[in-house]
C-alpha cells in the first residue's frame, strides 16, 4: 500500500518541499540513506569517502526496490521523481566483501532490517518459520524461502535476507505499528503507571478486561487493514471499568491484533503455524504472553536470548567474516528459556475475538477526507 510506512513517500515530500534538494540530488550533492546507510556512511569514512550502501533487507522497505531483480525500480523512481544516484548501492546483507572498514580495519560486513535481523536472530530459515517481534510496535515475519508471496490479505512482500551469493530468501511481514507503545502511552500520558513493567501488576489485579477493548489506532490502522482514516478507541465503558481493566485491555490489543496477523499469513502462505517464536522487551510480561497463546491457541516460545534483532545483525557479519560456517552453527546457538501453552477454552476464545474484531470496526472512518 502507498503509506508513509516506507521511506519512498518521504524522500519525494523532500524533494518537493525543502528548497534546493532536489537540484542538489540531481547534482549526486544530496544523497538518500536509511538509518543503516547513515550508520555505515559514518563508520566507513563520512564524507571522506564513506560508504553509501544498503542491504536488500532495508531497500525493500523504501517501495523503490524490485523485489526479483534486487535493483532500484526505474518506473518506480520516475513515478516519484526521485534521482537515481542519490540511492545507495544494494548489496547482500552478509557481504564477505565488506561495504567498508571501520576503527583502523574493521570489515563493516553485516547489515539487515530491523525485523529481518529478528528473524535471523531466531534462526527461521526454513520456509513456514515465524517470529513475532514485540517492542514499541509488533511485526511478525513470515520465511516463504525463494518465492515472492504477493499477499492478498494486508500483508507486506518483502525481503527477509540474502547471505553473499546465495538466492535471496522472501518473507510476508505484518505491521503493527503501536504494542509496546501504548503501554508508554498509559505511563506518559495517562500517568496510570509510573514505569512500563507496573503494567502487568495493574492487568493482573482483574480477572479480565471487565468487557472492554482497547484499539490503538493513533495513526491509523496498519496490517491487515492499511486504514488511515482509523483513530484509537477504549470501547465497552461502564462505571465498573477501572484503570487495572485499561491496563489489561492494553495489553490484550497486542495480542489480538497478532492474530489478525497470523489469521492474514496463514491464508496468504497457505501454512498452519504450530507454534511461534517470540522476541521482544514486551516478551518479559508473562500475562501478555500466556494470553497471546490462549488467543491464538498455539504454544508461545521464547529464547534464552530475547534481543534477537542484535543477535541477527551479529549473525549476518560473523557468517560474512568466517566466525560461523553455516546456518546449522546458528541453529544449534538457538535455546527455548519458556514455552507458554494454550489454557482457554475455544468458546471463550472465540467470543473474546469476536468482540475485538467488533471493536475495530468502531475505529474507522473517524477521520473524513
Amino acid at each position: 500500500p502507498l503509506s508513509v510506512y516506507f521511506s519512498g513517500p518521504k524522500i519525494k515530500w523532500i524533494l518537493d518541499n525543502v528548497p534546493g534538494v532536489r537540484a542538489a540530488a540531481e547534482r549526486g550533492e544530496a544523497i538518500f540513506g536509511n538509518m543503516d546507510t547513515w550508520v555505515i556512511w559514518n563508520l566507513t569514512g563520512g564524507t571522506k569517502g564513506g560508504a553509501h550502501v544498503t542491504d536488500v533487507s532495508n531497500a525493500s522497505r523504501t517501495m523503490l526496490m524490485d523485489l526479483r531483480t534486487l535493483d532500484w525500480d526505474d518506473d518506480i523512481l520516475a513515478i516519484f521523481g526521485i534521482p537515481r544516484q542519490m540511492l545507495p548501492e544494494i548489496r547482500p546483507s552478509s557481504a564477505p566483501d565488506p561495504y567498508g572498514h571501520a576503527l583502523g580495519g574493521v570489515p563493516v560486513c553485516g547489515d539487515l532490517g530491523d525485523q529481518q535481523a529478528a528473524t535471523v536472530g531466531q534462526t527461521c530459515f526454513a520456509p513456514g518459520e515465524a517470529k513475532n517481534t514485540y517492542g514499541t510496535g509488533c511485526f511478525m515475519l513470515m520465511n516463504t524461502g525463494a518465492e515472492i508471496v504477493p499477499s492478498a490479505s494486508g500483508l507486506l512482500t518483502t525481503l527477509a535476507y540474502q547471505f553473499a551469493d546465495q538466492p535471496a530468501v522472501y518473507a510476508l511481514e505484518g505491521s503493527i505499528p503501536i504494542a509496546g507503545a501504548l503501554v508508554q502511552w498509559l505511563r506518559d500520558n495517562l500517568g496510570i503507571i509510573d514505569a512500563s513493567p507496573q503494567v502487568e501488576e495493574l492487568a493482573r489485579k482483574v480477572e479480565d478486561n471487565g468487557g472492554i477493548y482497547f484499539v490503538p489506532a493513533f495513526s491509523g490502522l496498519f496490517a491487515p487493514y492499511w486504514q488511515s482514516d482509523a483513530r484509537g478507541v477504549i470501547v465497552g465503558l461502564t462505571r465498573f471499568i477501572d484503570k487495572n481493566h485499561i491496563a489489561r485491555a492494553a495489553l490484550e490489543a497486542t495480542a489480538y491484533q497478532t492474530r489478525e496477523v497470523l489469521e492474514a499469513m496463514e491464508k496468504d502462505s497457505g501454512v498452519q503455524l504450530t507454534a511461534l517464536k517470540v522476541d521482544g522487551g514486551m516478551v518479559h510480561n508473562d500475562l501478555l504472553m500466556q494470553f497471546q497463546a490462549d488467543i491464538l491457541d498455539v504454544p508461545v516460545i521464547r529464547p534464552q536470548i530475547a534481543e534477537t534483532t542484535a543477535l541477527g545483525a551479529a549473525y549476518a557479519a560473523g557468517l560474512a567474516v568466517g566466525y560461523w560456517n553455516n546456518l546449522d552453527d546458528l541453529r544449534q546457538n538457538w535455546q527455548i528459556d519458556r514455552t507458554w501453552h494454550p489454557q482457554m477454552d475455544e468458546t471463550t476464545r472465540e467470543k473474546l475475538f469476536a468482540g475485538w474484531l467488533k471493536a475495530v470496526q468502531r475505529s474507522m472512518g473517524w477521520i473524513e477526507a
